[in-house]
């Protein structure tokens, strides 16, 4: 017997060389621990990517409106971009027009004109008819004073010297959104007690000018008090002042910490490409109620602004006006969110996407096809992109992505038109890795026997 076949020899190692084969009962209990052990870490990943998905859901309205906010407050051409439409509004020029008009026949006395008249005409030994025909005119004089001062107000408002002047206003005032959420007393638009009142001094100014030289004199004596439209009034002023500071303070780091929890919540989950149609579904719902919530606020407040206070309709166009930027950013997040959904579910094993991406795969062969006969071939560039096709089209996703990210505000139509490019870009590359030549390899296999 050789004693280095011995597994006790101590020339062999002893013990501590002689491996142990496990037993099919040690087997099994192995692999069934190794099961649970991996179904516990499964259902851990589950949860911590469930927990931050419904942490970053919770925190996409917040954040959108969070970013509008301080957007719109720190970026002047951005506030001016903002307010300048309400210049051009004709429900809100209606109400300028009317309320400049009643302060300026307020202050045109047609009834101590009239009296005058008719003492002139008493004292000339006018006739009785005459005399009363004179005391008539007040009614008529009125009605005449307004007509020209209307022409000449609406001349004013509707012009394009207004839209300047109200522009370069609110350019110079760019703080009246600040003041307005802060409760001080200055600025175009501001707030006062429980009322947001915007300031139309500039215009006052300008129409009293206009009037005073198309010979209106009493134009000049226009009161400089009471120079402010209210735009509405609430008992929550003060709480929403609160928010919007909130909003303000967070608006820089909001997003990016709800975009983060997200992206966490993609890494941590065991399925991927699962996790990110439903985070992609999930923004998209929250973008959706945030629409909702946005129309059910402007009733709200259509219902709180008394008629007397300002006509619908005006109401309505300051507060589209005011918002419009903050529905754009929610409708190209909706986009966003359902284009990403669509693009990571065609990814997966389903019979529709399998089928997308066969018609895919067909077309742009029979274009590979179609350029080589035509006499176009890619040689070595077509192969590498077939060879790395995965890689090409994720930096092509990629690409597009960081297109919108860079975007300055992207709209509905320039996720449109990325999404539109990116595709295209996909289908050339494609098209070109089809029309790559076989290689030296391929052509000697197909010429042998």
């Amino acid at each position: 017997m050789n004693p280095a076949a011995t597994p006790d020899s101590p020339d062999s190692g002893g013990a501590s060389h002689q491996k142990h084969v496990m037993t099919a009962e040690e087997r099994a209990e192995y692999e069934r621990l190794r099961r649970h052990a991996a179904v516990r870490h499964r259902r851990v990943r589950r949860a911590g990517s469930s927990v931050l998905l419904l942490l970053a859901l919770l925190l996409a309205p917040l954040a959108v409106v969070a970013a509008w906010v301080q957007d719109t407050v720190s970026d002047t051409d951005r506030y001016v971009e903002t307010v300048a439409p309400l210049a051009s509004e004709p429900p809100v020029q209606e109400v300028v027009i009317n309320r400049l008009t009643d302060r300026v026949v307020d202050n045109v006395d047609v009834e101590a004109v009239t009296d005058s008249l008719t003492r002139v005409l008493q004292d000339a030994g006018a006739p009785p008819r005459v005399v009363e025909g004179a005391e008539s005119l007040e009614g008529p004089l009125r009605s005449a004073v307004r007509a020209v001062v209307d022409r000449t107000v609406t001349r004013v408002i509707t012009s394009d010297a207004f839209q300047q002047v109200w522009e370069g206003a609110n350019r110079r005032s760019h703080a009246a959104v600040v003041n307005m959420l802060t409760g001080e007393r200055e600025g175009v638009v501001r707030a006062e007690g429980d009322a947001v009142r915007l300031d139309v001094g500039a215009v006052v100014d300008e129409v009293r000018e206009r009037l005073v030289d198309a010979g209106f004199d009493k134009a000049a004596a226009i009161p400089d008090t009471d120079r402010t439209v209210t735009l509405f009034h609430t008992e929550e002023l003060g709480k929403a002042q609160d928010m919007m500071r909130l909003l303000d303070i967070l608006g820089t780091w909001l997003p990016v910490l709800t975009v983060v929890l997200a992206a966490l919540a993609v890494w941590t989950a065991p399925a991927h490409r699962v996790t990110l149609v439903i985070t992609a579904t999930g923004v998209g719902v929250m973008m959706v109620v945030l629409l909702v919530a946005l129309a059910v606020v402007r009733q709200v407040y259509l219902d709180s602004v008394p008629p007397t206070t300002l006509p619908t309709d005006a109401a309505a166009a300051i507060y589209d006006t005011f918002v419009r930027f903050l529905r754009d950013s929610t409708r190209t997040l909706l986009v966003v969110a359902v284009v990403t959904a669509l693009v990571a579910y065609l990814y997966g094993p389903g019979r529709p996407a399998r089928a997308v991406r066969t018609a895919a795969n067909r077309g742009t062969t029979a274009a590979g096809m179609g350029l080589r006969r035509a006499g176009v071939r890619t040689g070595s560039t077509g192969r590498w992109l077939a060879d790395h096709r995965v890689w090409t089209t994720g930096g092509v996703i990629a690409a597009g992505a960081l297109a919108l990210v860079l975007w300055n505000h992207p709209t509905v139509g320039a996720v449109a038109l990325v999404l539109g490019i990116t595709l295209a870009v996909m289908i050339v590359v494609a098209a070109l890795a089809a029309a790559a030549g076989p290689t030296a390899g391929h052509e000697e296999r197909a010429a042998a026997p």
